[in-house]
Formats: structure tokens, C-alpha cells, sequence
């Protein structure tokens, strides 16, 4: 296992370079200029240069990344263009939230997706069955920018249970409840998504190994319905949950954009909406830093579990 973690961090080195390229070359594709965006249109061209300077956008491209990646070497990732705050300090203050609604919204969608999945797949052909399904075709076809609106609308401002937004009570104390209420309708809309997706991962896993011949045999030996399906069957279909499971924390980072925006959650969905906006080129490159090392690692723990879930696989 060993051997092959560091195989794999070396094989990331060059990918990550590769993406910082892409990153650099697809951000400095857009029109116009950052410089038109921070001063005032009647500006006389001399002081627009002059912010053009200042900012190094009239150095050539290649400078440009070249200082960027000279900067990332020492641990600094730029300034922001539009407040000038070390970008390292904005992603360090809102990479916490969205991780904790990121992450909530996973574990939501885990404990509800399995236990429906497993339970669709025994009763297979069943009411319950297609009543599963169904819920899961509804769950995934759902746009969230539309469910969110619609939840706002039924808890927040019709039956006044639940905060509209934000992650906490401006003036207020705070606080592990606060934080909590705030967080129950963004995280639970990103759990709907999951949970539609996951059941059927779960019930097309757990029916190709429900038949097998060893849990005939194992019924056969007297071993009760509840451990056949939990512990045997369920144990054997775990590396494709494992797999979908983890290609879900990248795609949740990328849909936590859109309900940070409706919820004014204050993650880096809200400051990547921002730096698009502002046209803010080192905090955008930082983001996509973030979000390639975000899926990179993802990819490697979802490895990692594998062998943990299944000691037969190894890794040579």
C-alpha cells in the first residue's frame, strides 16, 4: 500500500502542473480586462496602464504563470485583485463552511441512500420497490436552484421554522445550534441529489450479489436474512458504493456554487461566483488549485478504502 501512495502523489505532481496550464491558459481566455472592472470607466488610458502594471497584466502570459508558480513554491498564492487580502487567508476562511456543508450533505445522503438501497434490492419487484425508485428518479431530476427556492419558501417564509440563509444570526452569538439550523436546508437540498443517485447505485449493486451461491449456502447453514444481507452480501457490494460515494465529494463542491448562492452560505462557492464576477485571477487560479487537490486526494482515500472494505484487493 505503501509503494503505491507514493506512486500515486508522484503521478499527481505533473497532473496538478498540467491543470495549473489549462487553468492559467482558459482564465486568461475571457475578454476584457480585470482593470476595467475595479476603476472608473473615464479613467485616461495612462492610469489604466499604470493599474495594468501594478497588477503585472502587462507582463506576458508566460511571466505571468511563471511568477504565479514561483509564488506557489514559496506558499503564497497571490492577492486578491479586487480586495488585495492574501488569497491563501479568503479560501482559508471559507474552504470550513463549505466542507462542513459539503460534508453533512454526504453523510445525510450516505445514511439514508444505503439502508433505502439494500432495502429496495430485497424486496425487489415490490410496491416498496417501485416506490423507491420512483423517489430516487424524483430526487435525481430535481434542479436544486429550484428546490431550494422552494424550501425557503415552505419553511422559512411560510412556516417560519427554519433560517433562510446564512450560517448564522447576524448580531447573534452563534453557536453549535445556530450553526446547525442554518445548516439544515442547504445540506439537506445537496442530500436530496445524493440520495436520489445513490439508492440505485446501491440496489443495482446489492441485486448482482443478492443470488450468489454463497448466500445460498449461508442460508442453507441456518444464518439468519438480517446477516446474510448486512454482512455478506453487503460487504461484497461495497466497492462500487465506495466508488460512487466518492466521486460524489468533488461533484458536491461543484454544487455547493449554487446553493451557497441561494442560501448566502458563506463557503468558496460564493467567493468563486465572486471572483468570476471580478474577474480576480489569482483567486480563481487558487480555487481550481484547491479543487484539483480536493479531487486528487479523493480519488487516492477511495483507494485507500478499497482494501480496508475488501482485504482481497491489492495493490502491486
Amino acid at each position: 500500500m505503501v509503494p503505491y501512495i507514493v506512486r500515486r502523489v508522484l503521478i499527481a505532481l505533473p497532473v496538478l502542473l498540467g491543470i495549473t496550464i489549462i487553468n492559467f491558459i482558459i482564465i486568461n481566455l475571457a475578454p476584457g480586462n480585470p482593470v476595467d472592472m475595479y476603476i472608473d470607466p473615464n479613467t485616461s488610458p495612462e492610469l489604466k496602464e499604470a493599474k495594468k502594471e501594478m497588477l503585472g497584466l502587462n507582463s506576458p502570459a508566460i511571466v505571468q504563470y511563471g511568477k504565479w508558480m514561483l509564488g506557489l513554491f514559496q506558499g503564497n498564492l497571490g492577492y486578491s485583485f479586487s480586495s488585495f487580502a492574501p488569497v491563501s487567508d479568503l479560501i482559508t476562511e471559507r474552504i470550513g463552511p463549505t466542507l462542513l456543508l459539503a460534508f453533512t450533505a454526504l453523510l445525510i445522503g450516505f445514511l439514508i441512500a444505503i439502508p433505502a438501497g439494500i432495502y429496495s434490492a430485497v424486496k425487489h419487484n415490490t410496491k416498496v420497490d417501485y416506490i423507491l425508485t420512483g423517489l430516487s428518479f424524483v430526487g435525481t431530476s430535481m434542479p436544486q436552484f429550484f428546490l431550494g427556492l422552494g424550501v425557503i419558501y415552505l419553511f422559512s417564509l411560510k412556516l417560519g421554522l427554519l433560517p433562510s440563509g446564512g450560517m448564522g444570526v447576524l448580531g447573534g452569538e452563534g453557536g453549535f445550534l445556530d450553526t446547525l439550523l442554518h445548516l439544515v436546508l442547504p445540506a439537506g437540498v445537496l442530500a436530496v441529489g445524493i440520495v436520489g443517485k445513490k439508492i440505485r447505485y446501491v440496489r443495482a449493486s446489492m441485486l448482482d450479489v443478492l443470488n450468489q451461491g454463497y448466500l445460498r449456502t449461508a442460508r442453507a447453514k441456518g444464518v439468519g436474512e438480517f446477516m446474510v444481507t448486512h454482512k455478506h452480501a453487503l460487504r461484497n457490494a461495497l466497492l462500487p458504493i465506495i466508488t460512487v460515494f466518492g466521486m460524489e465529494i468533488p461533484l458536491l463542491l461543484g454544487g455547493s456554487i449554487v446553493i451557497e448562492q441561494i442560501f448566502q452560505w458563506p463557503g468558496i462557492g460564493q467567493l468563486t461566483m465572486q471572483s468570476i464576477l471580478s474577474r480576480d485571477y489569482p483567486t480563481l487560479m487558487a480555487l481550481n488549485l484547491v479543487a484539483a487537490l480536493i479531487v486528487l486526494v479523493t480519488n487516492l482515500l477511495t483507494d485507500v478504502i478499497y482494501s480496508v472494505a475488501d482485504p482481497r484487493v491489492k495493490y502491486n
